[in-house]
This record gives structure tokens, sequence and C-alpha cells, in this order.
């Protein structure tokens, strides 16, 4: 799913009703529920640090219709959230996830059986047979609260969080855990009155690898960026999708940057934000004919957009070639981990950071030949090759 080393999978779960997380009325005042919990995430949560997707049930999108479901959601998916398929690949999301921020879903219910941390957005214990085991679940898991921190309270659960926590909810999920392909079957050829075929035992087909979807943001993106160091060079960066009405990140109390800049997809709806943006990327392959090849592209980005610094043009999962204003050409690339795969993180927060680092005033000559960018608490090598230089 995108989701690299030191990241975190955060899935937001709800269940169709009228007090679940998705329905926002949990409360009598909570009716904006859901629009204020997508737009803290994409304020508060770094896109680098974290990976938000959400798993709806499905009577949610057959009920409003998928249309509608992905117009309640458009700033959040243009900010980076996915939706996972209401039938498929939602239990891979949540083997995968660090945090479920659910309600009184079944789906919130497993999350807690696996041992995964569970934040509640909305629980209406007064729906629920004070006797179930999900009635349960909302007597043991924490609740989210609006007036704090959405991401301290996150990292609070998943920093408190202990798996014998949930034991016995787990052990009321299943009276014999990994046996259902056998006993179904045992059950159906029952009913059939048919002996059981010999020599074939019941196996179920191992759930499929999940496409690879890195996090798309076509939303404007504000990049706050410091400690920047020459020995080695090193810029950290902190990016946040910045969508609809919600607050502008670099206005936290608790941050310390140096400076922040401005990040746009040229895909992005907002076009008149392009004309003012410090850094425009483009996400294409290389050999795109459309598009490419990059240095074309780059050339004619900054022609076209005249107050924009740096243009980066991503093609692949971890490089992308850049042009400054200066005319200086050049590949960023990130060195591969020890196993030898790659980098997982958004190249544009390279292109990022070689803006950053410019517009401190050092020259390219000082980010040669590579450059540490820091996300959260992962540092991220990245080559600096100079392609050429020309005006574009």
């Amino acid at each position: 799913m995108g989701v690299g080393p030191g990241q975190r999978l955060i899935v937001v779960s709800s269940t169709w009703a009228a007090r679940s997380l998705f329905g926002g009325a949990a409360e009598p005042a909570a009716d904006d529920l859901l629009p204020w919990l997508l737009s803290r995430l994409a304020a508060e949560l770094p896109a680098d640090e974290y990976r938000t997707v959400a798993v709806l049930h499905p009577n949610i999108w057959y009920g409003h219709g998928p249309g509608q479901v992905r117009a309640w959601l458009d700033n959040a998916r243009r900010a980076g959230l996915d939706a996972i398929d209401p039938l498929d690949g939602w239990r891979q999301a949540l083997i995968a996830a660090d945090c479920v921020l659910g309600d009184h879903s079944s789906v919130t219910y497993y999350a807690a059986s696996l041992g995964i941390p569970v934040l509640l957005g909305a629980f209406p214990q007064q729906d629920l047979d004070p006797l179930s085991p999900v009635a349960a679940l909302g007597r043991t898991a924490a609740r989210l609260v609006r007036r704090g921190s959405l991401r301290a309270q996150i990292e609070d659960t998943v920093a408190a969080h202990d798996p014998a926590r949930y034991k016995e909810l787990a052990e009321q999920t299943s009276s014999a855990p990994g046996e259902s392909a056998a006993l179904l079957r045992r059950l159906f050829y029952g009913l059939m009155e048919l002996a059981e075929p010999e020599g074939h035992p019941a196996l179920l087909d191992p759930l499929p690898l999940p496409p690879y979807l890195p996090a798309r943001r076509t939303a404007p993106v504000r990049v706050l960026s410091g400690g920047l160091g020459t020995d080695p060079p090193q810029v950290r960066v902190a990016r946040y999708a910045v969508s609809g009405a919600g607050p502008d990140p670099s206005d936290a109390p608790d941050m310390r940057w140096d400076c922040a800049h401005t990040v746009v997809d040229e895909e992005t709806r907002e076009a008149g934000r392009l004309r003012v943006a410090d850094v425009v990327v483009r996400y294409a392959a290389g050999d795109d004919p459309r598009l490419g090849p990059p240095a074309a592209w780059t050339a004619e980005a900054l022609d076209r957009y005249p107050y924009c610094g740096l243009a980066a043009y991503v093609d692949g999962p971890d490089r992308c070639v850049v042009r400054t204003r200066a005319g200086d050409l050049v590949r960023l690339a990130a060195t591969a981990g020890p196993d030898g795969r790659a980098d997982l993180c958004d190249p544009a927060a390279y292109a990022s950071a070689l803006h950053a680092w410019l517009t401190d005033g050092r020259t390219l000559a000082d980010a040669l030949p590579a450059i540490t960018v820091r996300t959260g608490g992962a540092a991220h090598r990245v080559t600096v090759a100079p392609l050429g230089r020309g005006a574009p």
C-alpha cells in the first residue's frame, strides 16, 4: 500500500448507521464529526510519516452510491486518503494497520482481536447489547477527544498499546482459529449428505497482495523545512496536504521550522495555485511521449509558471528529475536500503529538500554527491547527479 519504513498506516473504519463514525451523529453536536476528522488527518499527520486509508461498510457505498461517497471524501482523497474497495482489500489493510480509528463496526472489532491499537471516534453504547463482545470493546478501547490533537492521540494510543489488552475479545472472535475451511466444508458436505473428498485437505486461497498504490496528493502541499547541515549535507522536511478549509500546518505552535514553501501537483484542481507555487511537480513515466522526457517538461514548466523556483518530474517510485530556476538539471535518486529494496518515500520530498537547500543560500555544488533527507525518524540518502545546464 505504499507504506515504507518509518511510516504508519492508519485505517479509518466505519459501519453504516446514524450514530456510526461515518454517520456522525453519535452526539447531539457531532454532525460534523467526519468532516472534522478527515480535515485533521490531512492537517496533522505528516504525509511522509503516515498513510491513511478508509474502510467503509458496503451498505454505505451501495446505500448512497459510489459517486456520493467519493464526493464526501473528495477533499480527503485529494489530500492522500485512499478508500479501500468495500469487498476486496479491507482485510489486507487491517493486517497492515498500525492503528485503527473506528466505531462499533465488526472491522474495528477484528482489529482489536488482531492486537492492533484501536481508537474509537464514535461508539453508541446505547445501540448495543451490553453483553455483546462489541459492547465490551467500547468499554475497553480508548476514545477520541475532538478537543485534543488528533496526532497526539494516535501516537499515545500506539505507544501505550498492550496486545494483551484485547485478549478476551480475541478469544470470542473464533472458537476454532485457523480451522474454518475444514469446519465449513464438513458442514456443507453434511448438508448435502455426501462424503468429503479423501486426500484433498480443505484449503483457503491466501489473500492476494494488494496493488502498489502510493498516496497521490493533488491538493497543494505545505512543506516545512529545517535542520539544514553541511557535514554531511542534510535537510529535514515535513509535508502536509492543505485541502478544503483545513488549518495551515505551519500555524501549529509545536512546530519549529526555519522556513516553508508550497508544492503543487500540475494535475491539481486548484489550477490557480500553480501560478504562485514554489515547486511544481508532475508524476509520469520518463518515456511518456505526451510529457517527457523530463528535461523537456521541466523546462516548459518553469517557462509556464514564472514564479516557480523548481520543477520536479517524478518518473519512478524513488527518483525524480528537477530543474532549478538557475537552469541546473539534476537527477535525485534515493539509495536502496540494506535489503536492496527501493526507498518508498515520495520523491517530491527530495525535490522539496533541494529547494529548501537552495533557497537557504547554499549552492548545488554543496549538495553533491548526495544529501540526506529526513522525514520524521527516517533518513533517506539521496544522490544528487547533475544532468546538464541551460536556460529553459
